[in-house]
């Protein structure tokens, strides 16, 4: 055998080339298949390798197309994985790649071209970033939704610290969007601290330590955030209330969320105590898909009734009716998602009064995020009450 160090080979180039070889004797390289990409991966972190060897190889756009069909164990943060690929196609391609992304997995793609731009420029990409998001796949929530992505990178940015994280995003709002960009940005930041962690897992497991471990609902009612932006950050903190009452994220136990929804009750202000209750029928959709993001507007009934039924153990009606509608946003996704599964879930709503409320907040989404020839159908669809506030255009 030829000993390579003899013959001088450095070795960062041994380790490349071993990179090749294990790469080639996986059937990966030229053979990428999606029936095979998650073959014998044992966690996520491996699973994201692989995809970003293959934005590596043949490109972001590519790994993006592969990843819509691949064949993915459960419980798999697809957003996150998005995110991972997405990386790779800024580096090939610059902020510009946002002209080559779909608004597919909850808008990864366009996220990570505004967090390449911050990077690469601090905030003087600020104005680029803005110019991007407006091109940012999707419908009318799509340029917000932008500076959600955004916020992400921001927060590991300045090194999963709020304050200079909140003073950066109260840059990006404007009067056109009601400010809208700025508490999207800091939602986006509260996720990163709730389920981030790649840019320094030390800083962040700091920063969790210092914000939310203790008390996360207190945390989003501190004046470490800003008033404008605590429902946002009830609205992104729901992982950790389940935390907090020992819910094992991978196999929940139901029973639970009674512990976890109780958590919401002490919340004296109604509006925030609502979007606390809320923000679990956002959880619950993707949940009841196994967190495969790709399939939750294509579950059977029986997955949309656990949702359903999940909701109920909120155990009060402000509770319960909340996570229903928050559940309908969820399916519905800013008119990004099949509108057929939204209408299939308010029908399994048994509660007439319920179901109502259920059709009314479909009928207000087709309404905002529904522009094209498509509304006047849809609105049509809703109960005869719901239909007139569907179809009235938007002010």
């Amino acid at each position: 055998m030829l000993d390579m160090k003899a013959l001088g080979v450095p070795l960062f180039a041994l380790g490349i080339l071993a990179l090749v070889v294990w790469a080639l004797s996986r059937g990966f390289g030229a053979s990428y298949d999606a029936t095979t990409i998650a073959e014998g991966v044992q966690s996520f972190d491996e699973l994201a390798d692989r995809f970003e060897l293959v934005a590596q190889e043949k490109g972001g756009v590519y790994a993006f197309n592969l990843l819509r069909e691949a064949r993915l164990p459960p419980n798999i943060d697809m957003h996150l994985l998005g995110h991972r690929i997405g990386d790779e196609m800024y580096k090939q391609e610059g902020i510009e790649g946002i002209a080559l992304c779909t608004d597919e997995f909850r808008n990864a793609c366009s996220h990570t071209m505004v967090i390449g731009a911050l990077t690469d420029h601090g905030e003087a990409a600020l104005p680029m970033i803005r110019d991007a998001c407006k091109r940012a796949p999707g419908g009318p929530g799509a340029y917000t939704m932008c500076y959600h992505g955004l916020g992400h990178g921001v927060f590991a940015y300045y090194g999963y610290s709020i304050p200079e994280t909140v003073a950066m995003c109260e840059k990006t709002g404007t009067e056109e969007y009601r400010n809208r960009e700025a508490t999207e940005c800091i939602g986006g930041a509260v996720m990163e601290l709730s389920g981030g962690g790649g840019h320094d897992r030390e800083l962040w497991l700091d920063a969790r330590a210092a914000y939310i471990e203790e008390d996360p609902v207190a945390f989003c009612l501190s004046d470490e955030m800003p008033d404008f932006a605590k429902s946002q950050c009830l609205t992104y903190i729901t992982p950790e209330l389940w935390a907090q009452v020992g819910i094992d994220m991978g196999e929940p136990d139901p029973r639970q969320y009674v512990d976890a929804f109780a958590l919401c009750a002490p919340i004296r202000n109604q509006e925030l105590r609502t979007t606390c209750y809320g923000a679990f029928g956002k959880e619950f959709v993707p949940l009841a898909a196994n967190r495969d993001i790709r399939l939750v507007d294509k579950l059977p009934d029986e997955k949309y009734q656990d949702v359903i039924l999940w909701c109920g153990y909120a155990n009060v009606a402000e509770g319960i009716d909340a996570c229903l509608s928050q559940a309908v946003f969820s399916l519905f996704w800013g008119g990004e998602n099949d509108p057929e599964a939204s209408f299939r879930f308010c029908a399994l709503v048994t509660d007439p009064g319920r179901a109502t409320a259920c059709y009314r907040t479909l009928g207000d989404n087709i309404r905002y995020y529904i522009r094209d020839d498509r509304r006047s159908a849809l609105c049509g669809r809703l109960p005869s009450y719901a239909q007139e506030a569907c179809a009235t255009e938007q002010s």
